[in-house]
């Protein structure tokens, strides 16, 4: 039997949501976010009426269009036209309604050669394009929307944040979104629910709930870490394996940032190796990258087990915060082309604490702090 701790009920049924309690109004854009199996998708499909609750009640006062993946809602074998018009009716709209947006809506998504083509050809970008475009576009007062702009290009991503914000804030319409990136987040919704194991763990501000997500999400800090068990990722046949790191001169992890974070790295290797460098990238707490560091020049290392390297990983213009370390050991090979032997994420945590200066951090500022302004009176 399966068991997953909280999610479990008496009778041993997995719950996907577990006593959500929630009240939307009109015209908020609220961000649903939360790790993988939180409850997201569930949470929308029983919004969008896809999924019925167990237990308890949804009340909604208006027309819903959802985007719950790819080609949610479209016909593969009809046109894109057809389509459009299908979702209308759907909607509730009459014909005449539907064809005085119809120009606007293709316009938008970008692929007007193809409106009269099936949509079980479109890519899966042509779908999202037009699928947006007719959510934005029709009459319904909610907007439900699943991860699907992770699938459009960087610039038709910007265009429909856009959008969502105009019919927002300028229609008054409600938007329901689901996304794992933070700055999408940040730029279009005003309120933001966080889900953990099928509950609401917060409901307030789009800053503070993402500063409370990085936080339930965040690895155990500690200065000594087995990474023995820990998972891999692309390394060549594990000649070479990371046993253990150790974060040297910190308490619990913290820096200043204005001396270098030092380790010690035991690693094994099942034969002699010359040309070994070391690569470590440094994220934020929601994974995203900031910047890699490599190592000065190449070492050997000899076949054996628990051999220790002392390494220094400089970090002078991170501002205060936490970060999480990606550790990878490569061999550069005849042709001079890095190989990785071994990837360790999230290989270990650290942070750095406030160095004064008498301005507030703030999260619009970024991770990096310049050197100072160089000033020159005339």
């Amino acid at each position: 039997n399966l068991k997953i701790g909280a999610q479990m009920n008496e009778k041993g049924d997995f719950l996907a949501l577990d006593g959500i309690s929630l009240d939307i109004s009109r015209g908020e854009s609220v961000a649903i976010i939360g790790r993988n199996g939180a409850g997201k998708s569930t949470l929308l499909k029983i919004l969008s009426r896809i999924t019925a609750p167990s237990e308890g009640m949804v009340y909604i006062n208006g027309r819903v269009s959802s985007m719950l993946e790819v080609g949610t809602g479209f016909n593969p074998e009809l046109t894109g036209r057809e389509n459009v018009f299908m979702n209308g009716a759907i909607l509730g709209m009459s014909r005449v309604d539907i064809e005085g947006k119809l120009d606007e809506i293709i316009e938008f998504s970008e692929i007007g050669q193809f409106i009269d083509t099936p949509v079980k050809r479109y890519s899966s970008g042509m779908y999202v394009k037009l699928a947006f475009s007719v959510a934005a576009h029709l009459d319904s007062e909610i907007m439900i929307m699943d991860e699907v702009l992770a699938v459009g290009d960087v610039n038709f991503q910007q265009k429909c944040l856009g959008k969502m914000k105009e019919v927002s804030e300028g229609e008054g319409r409600t938007i329901l979104y689901v996304s794992h990136n933070m700055n999408t987040i940040r730029q279009l919704c005003n309120r933001c629910i966080v889900l953990s194991q099928g509950e609401i763990i917060f409901d307030g501000d789009a800053e503070s709930a993402i500063a409370e997500y990085v936080k339930s999400s965040q690895i155990k800090a500690t200065t000594k870490k087995d990474l023995s068990q820990s998972k891999r990722a692309g390394a060549e046949g594990m000649k070479v394996r990371l046993q253990q790191i150790e974060l040297l001169e910190t308490k619990d992890g913290y820096y200043s940032g204005e001396k270098p974070i030092k380790m010690k790295i035991t690693l094994d290797a099942v034969e002699d190796f010359d040309k070994i460098i070391f690569h470590s990238t440094v994220q934020f707490a929601d994974r995203s990258p900031i910047g890699t560091a490599i190592s000065s020049e190449p070492i050997c290392i000899k076949k054996g087990n628990g051999q220790e390297i002392l390494l220094a990983l400089h970090v002078p213009m991170l501002s205060e915060g936490y970060y999480i370390a990606n550790f990878n050991v490569f061999q550069l090979n005849h042709y001079g082309k890095a190989v990785r032997l071994d990837l360790v994420h999230e290989a270990f945590a650290f942070s750095i604490f406030p160095q004064g200066g008498g301005f507030g951090r703030n999260p619009y500022m970024g991770a990096i702090d310049f050197p100072p302004i160089e000033i020159e009176q005339l």
